[in-house]
């Protein structure tokens, strides 16, 4: 009886759990916790940084959607218009109430009028083509000198101690003193006017060239080393792009310093074998006392530098600050 007693609470003890289980049955379970504790830090880990790389991206991105056409336009075109719209109708007004002598203050039309004279006789399109020519060739010419010697100054410290002082002179000194000397060296030509283009570009460009590279941060220069870059190419592909939003600055000086060194060079040099540009047809109207010719001709000028800004700087800008992450929102 005895015997037949003890085996069904065997029976019955197999069934239960035991309250002391031995110790060697709780490693493997303490083991796949110890386990799953770094996968666990190590998949929050890569999330925290999958988070901080969506926040970065994030700030290098614009946040708002890319505006419709007509936002802008009526951010970006409407507001000039309308502003040049009340100057000229405040303009008709004073001409209509004061009633001034027309040679002294002639009125809109007037100047309208002399514009289509101007262009009916051919010498309008003749003065924008000649000075919109020497301008860019100019131009071109100027950043294909000052671009190199920028990046000389710039990676050269000693040469630009002892040529820096004297390009920042240059860029103060107004290019219109480069004229009679000019005339004296080159004659009444067109190397005349392209040197005083030079002369007034050059050094805006080389300046700004030089700002924008010291604005480089200095672990860019340290990964072209590593990855076995020598001075040449390391000013090349990584310097110098690098150095664009100042570069870029530099350049839109230097289209400025070129243009407004253009019409005072055509102003004073007249004759010889230079052409008629838009300087010459000033000249011409203020020997003729015609002031609605050069209000006319004034005009023209600043509507040329108007839409070389709009048409190329603008958009170049716009592109490079939007490559970089640096273009937030509005209108540009």
């Amino acid at each position: 009886m005895p015997h037949d007693t003890v085996l069904p609470r065997v029976e019955e003890g197999a069934q239960r759990p035991s309250r002391n289980p031995d110790p060697s049955d709780r490693m493997p379970r303490l083991e796949t916790l110890a386990g799953a504790r770094p996968a666990t830090q190590e998949v929050s880990a890569n999330d925290e940084l999958r988070t901080l790389a969506a926040g970065l991206d994030r700030l290098q991105t614009d946040p708002e959607r890319a505006p419709g056409a007509w936002r802008r336009f009526t951010t970006s075109v409407l507001p000039p218009i309308l502003f040049v719209v009340a100057l000229v109708a405040v303009w008709q007004l004073y001409v209509v109430i004061a009633q001034p002598r027309p040679d002294i203050v002639p009125g809109p039309l007037d100047v309208v009028a002399a514009i289509s004279q101007a262009w009916e006789s051919g010498r309008l399109q003749l003065a924008v083509v000649t000075s919109l020519e020497r301008g860019v060739v100019g131009f071109l010419i100027a950043v294909v000198v000052g671009t190199p010697l920028g990046l000389l100054l710039a990676e050269v410290k000693p040469l630009r101690r002892a040529i820096g002082p004297i390009i920042s002179g240059l860029q103060v000194l107004p290019s219109v003193a480069w004229v009679p000397a000019a005339i004296i060296w080159f004659g009444l030509t067109d190397a005349t006017v392209y040197f005083v283009v030079l002369m007034g570009a050059v050094p805006s460009i080389v300046n700004g060239l030089v700002a924008g590279v010291d604005q480089v941060p200095p672990q860019l220069r340290r990964v072209g080393t590593v990855l076995g870059a020598g001075p040449g190419r390391l000013a090349t592909f990584v310097v110098l792009p690098a150095a664009l939003p100042g570069y870029v600055a530099g350049l839109k000086q230097g289209w400025a310093f070129s243009w407004r060194s253009l019409m005072a060079a055509e102003i004073i040099a007249v004759g010889g074998t230079i052409g008629f540009g838009l300087g010459s047809m000033l000249d011409q109207s203020r020997e003729l006392a015609d002031l609605a010719g050069v209000l006319a001709t004034i005009l023209v000028i600043l509507a040329i530098g108007i839409l070389i800004e709009l048409v190329v700087f603008a958009p170049l800008e716009r592109r490079m600050l939007r490559r970089r992450g640096l273009l937030q929102g509005g209108i540009r």
